[in-house]
């Protein structure tokens, strides 16, 4: 009998115990850990931001769900993988921390015959000083918890707008470094749905601030889109939205500090500026949660696994080279570790061999570029493919994975909703085939015009509205759930 251990039950972690306990669970043993009791379906937490969901639409308690199934489920922490053991431990073994209320701080060692990283992101505030809402003065959409804060003070500006005050609402990245700049696209235009549906747009100013070298970058190199029936780029397609909506912008930014009601930001030219607000929600850049490994003879690896930022290094080419040297060749296909056969890294969890788009650096030396992104339906892919692969190297006892879903292979939607009403809200719809532009298969844009394109409407919306009761279904493994799409 085997032995799964997934660190993680975020999107990639939860698809692959999903599967896992489909297709093996009956026979083999699969264990998650997870820090979270509960699941949080991420992409929803734009509308807990403001106020259109509540936290119950958008977590559910992963104990219960588990209970269920094969699965046994530790609420802990990784911190630390031992690939070879130790002295007293034969079989790989990975330690973990329970953050669990009766069992906080106990420490355990749990065995495995794989092992899957999916530990996801930790949201590093401190790499900016004051960002965050834990002790900064800015706020998030990252977690449930953070959206419902994100809310009430939005809902306190909503108040003194509406008493005829004037106000400053600033929403994204609050770092030069940062990358899902979707999900502070996405709430900008939920909180400009919302100040019109209260009667109080006009006396509201909203500015959208990002590291990106042109608006509608989102980390992916520049995107072109087909868009009724011709071919346009990313920067006008969200410079129109923006335009329609009275929204200013700031771009190639980088967020240096954030004091009580003033950003200071520099910008890619090396000059210093200076921002007032009262409401900002600034995405906080992502590292690696600090996983450490040790060999047998309990050396320090962690270098020999793990990327300088914490990611996990997998089936990828990190060679150093000109940006005109990368290829799309460069990305993983088995997120399979190169130096330990059993080990496997997806989602937010491995590292990238270099970012999508240019790095670009200020006269400053101040790297403001983003970092590509790999959340979402990539996510959900990779964790499936690698599900498959352990599956079958189970059966077959080889150390050769089986099945591959590589960023420059695979295609992803964002879906921009405002409003979670069922016919006054819109969308702006992008699809995007592959994430990772390939230049050599598509050379003329580095992706499949045919498949990637944006839109605007309803039916966007609808589309939104959709797909979040339909993950929501399919997460908590009701009947049918493995027909509907990842």
């Amino acid at each position: 009998m085997a032995r799964v251990v997934i660190l993680g039950a975020g999107i990639s972690g939860h698809t692959a115990a999903r599967y896992l306990n489909k297709w093996i669970g009956k026979n083999h043993e699969i264990v998650v850990v997870s820090p979270n009791a509960k699941w949080n379906w991420i992409p929803s937490n734009i509308w807990v931001g403001v106020g259109q969901m509540t936290e119950q639409q958008v977590t559910f308690d992963l104990a219960e769900v588990y209970s269920k199934t094969h699965v046994d489920f530790l609420q802990a922490k990784g911190v630390s993988i031992h690939p070879e053991g130790s002295a007293t431990i034969a079989k790989p073994y990975v330690t973990i921390e329970y953050t669990r209320a009766d069992k906080a701080g106990q420490q355990e060692n749990i065995e495995y015959d794989y092992l899957i990283n999916a530990t996801g992101p930790k949201l590093n505030f401190n790499a900016t000083e004051g960002l965050g809402p834990e002790h900064g003065h800015s706020v998030s959409v990252c977690t449930a918890q953070h959206a419902l804060e994100a809310n009430q003070k939005l809902q306190e500006q909503i108040d003194a707008l509406r008493k005829g005050e004037h106000r400053t609402l600033v929403v994204g990245t609050g770092h030069g470094m940062c990358t899902c700049q979707g999900a502070a696209f996405e709430y900008i235009y939920n909180v400009d749905h919302i100040l019109r549906e209260a009667g109080v747009r006009d006396k509201a100013r909203i500015v959208w601030i990002s590291n990106e070298y042109e608006l509608g970058d989102f980390g992916m190199g520049g995107v072109n889109i087909k868009r009724g029936g011709y071919i346009t780029n990313g920067k006008t397609f969200a410079e129109s939205l923006m335009v329609e909506r009275g929204i200013e912008w700031i771009i190639r930014a980088h967020v240096k500090k954030v004091e009580a009601g003033k950003l200071l930001y520099e910008l890619l030219d090396g000059t210093f500026h200076e921002l007032e607000f009262d409401f900002t929600m600034l995405i906080p850049p992502f590292a690696g949660v600090g996983l450490k490994a040790f060999s047998k003879s309990e050396e320090d690896i962690t270098s020999q696994l793990f990327a300088p930022n914490g990611f996990m290094k997998v089936d990828a080419d990190y060679t150093a080279r000109p940006f005109a040297e990368w290829s799309a060749k460069d990305w993983p296909r088995t997120y399979q570790s190169p130096v330990h056969k059993n080990l496997f890294a997806v989602g937010i969890a491995f590292a990238p061999p270099h970012p999508i788009s240019k790095v670009m650096k200020s006269p400053n030396d101040t790297q403001i570029s983003p970092t590509p992104p790999r959340t979402g339906m990539p996510s959900a892919a990779m964790a499936k493919a690698v599900a498959e692969s352990i599956r079958d190297m189970i059966n077959s006892g080889s150390d050769k994975p089986t099945h591959t879903a590589s960023m420059s292979e695979m295609g992803a939607a964002c879906v921009a909703s405002t409003g979670s009403h069922l016919f006054r809200g819109t969308a702006a719809t992008m699809t995007v085939f592959p994430v990772v532009p390939d230049y050599e298969k598509y050379p003329d844009y580095g992706r499949d015009m045919d498949l990637t394109f944006g839109e605007i409407g309803l039916a966007g919306h609808w589309m939104k509205s959709l797909l979040h009761y339909t993950f929501i279904y399919q997460a908590k493994m009701k009947p049918g759930w493995s027909i509907l799409p990842d």
